[in-house]
């Protein structure tokens, strides 16, 4: 549960800040999704996507340290 503190009447920050904190944890992300009914076949499809970018990323990641050695 994240939570945001609101310091001196700093609303406009305070909700920028929770927007930050909300986006990273990926409920944006998560209430897009769920907006609509998503057939077994294409969450299956979504997902397997999904696992190839990080897979992707990670190997970019990878490769990048292994160039500094």
């Amino acid at each position: 549960m994240s939570e945001v503190r609101v310091l001196d009447d700093q609303l406009e920050r305070a909700l920028k800040i929770l927007k930050r904190k909300l986006a990273q944890d990926g409920t944006f992300k998560e209430i897009k999704k769920r907006r609509f009914y998503e057939k077994p076949s294409v969450k299956k499809k979504r997902k397997r996507q999904e696992a190839q970018k990080r897979r992707a990323k990670a190997m970019k990641k990878a490769s990048r340290f292994r160039a500094r050695d």
